[in-house]
């Protein structure tokens, strides 16, 4: 039987206490374990990493848990789990994505709901990640999240709802695949890319979202403490055209990435022609974010920055992943 190691984060799946009084992370990986019986059907290294809230994660622990997951599949695992907080789930899986050069599956999950209410998930997701760990169906897809019998591209993932147990969706592209009655069942299979060096650097990465009449003052001073920008831009990628040149100023500066705050579809290029349209920002030298999300793309710069990446390597990055 193949060994699939389970890496533990803390998070809603593993809060214990009373509700009333408020919940924490308490539960250890064994724990969790021992709350699903399927599970014994697998041979599971199980490690307990941070038990803390994922609001609290940081790059470095991340790369450090990317690093173990890499140790395990070395050693013989077939597959990696990383259970952690929904709240930052979707940016985690993609940072992995980014950085897993390796054909085992790393498949990330939480919970929406904690062990102490009616209806706890944190179960099923967990018994379904697992499963999708442990399936030759989920090799050379990078880095999934399984949440709710789905299983989704980190690329492409969302954080829909505060609550729902159904929060996790692709809205460009759907799910990849399902897990039925216990079978991983991959209907799609997007092209993996080359990973990206996994080397902490000194660049900052500040994102804006553009709002209804706003003056966006502290943007001008923007590039002498930040060293790349993400805009999460109206629609197709628009802002009001009294910000188009001060985001034309910063891109002499610093790399800005144009992106869409809808949560969905790709930022165009050359239909409308307004100041402020997609066209004039990138005319203006911004680059386009494509299909990545904001907080996607900020994580895409920051790698990019950490690994000495020019302007014209940023471009091409982002034309490749968007």
């Amino acid at each position: 039987m193949d060994e699939i190691a389970l890496l533990t984060l803390g998070g809603t799946i593993a809060m214990s206490g009373r509700p009333v009084e408020g919940v924490v992370p308490r539960l250890s990986g064994a724990e969790l374990t021992a709350a699903v019986p399927a599970l014994k059907e697998y041979a599971l290294d199980v490690r307990d990493a941070h038990a803390v809230p994922s609001s609290n994660l940081t790059f470095a622990q991340l790369f450090a848990v990317a690093e173990e997951a890499a140790q395990a599949v070395k050693a013989g695992a077939a597959g990696v789990v990383v259970t952690q907080g929904t709240d930052t789930l979707e940016e985690t899986a993609y940072l992995f994505d980014l950085i897993w050069p390796h054909p085992q599956p790393l498949v990330l999950t939480g919970a929406m709901r904690n062990p102490t209410l009616p209806g706890a998930d944190g179960p099923a997701n967990l018994l379904a990640a697992v499963q999708v760990a442990a399936s030759p169906e989920a090799r050379e897809l990078g880095a999934l999240l399984v949440f709710n019998d789905e299983i989704h591209a980190a690329r492409r993932v969302r954080k829909t709802h505060a609550t729902s147990t159904a929060t996790f969706a692709s809205p460009d592209t759907g799910p990849l695949g399902h897990v039925v009655e216990g079978r991983v069942r991959v209907l799609a299979r997007p092209p993996r890319l080359p990973a990206l060096p996994a080397t902490p650097g000194e660049a900052r990465v500040a994102l804006h979202t553009v709002t209804l009449d706003e003056d966006a003052p502290l943007l001008p001073g923007l590039a002498d403490t930040y060293q790349g920008l993400i805009v999460a831009a109206y629609g197709v990628g628009h802002v009001a055209a009294q910000l188009a040149p001060v985001l034309g100023e910063l891109a002499t500066r610093i790399p800005v990435v144009l992106t869409s705050r809808t949560g969905g579809g790709s930022v165009l290029t050359a239909t409308y022609g307004s100041p402020g349209s997609e066209s004039d920002l990138l005319a203006r030298g911004l680059v386009n974010g494509g299909f990545l999300d904001p907080y996607k793309a900020r994580i895409l710069l920051r790698l990019l920055l950490w690994d000495g990446a020019d302007r014209a390597r940023i471009a091409e990055e982002f034309a490749r992943r968007g």
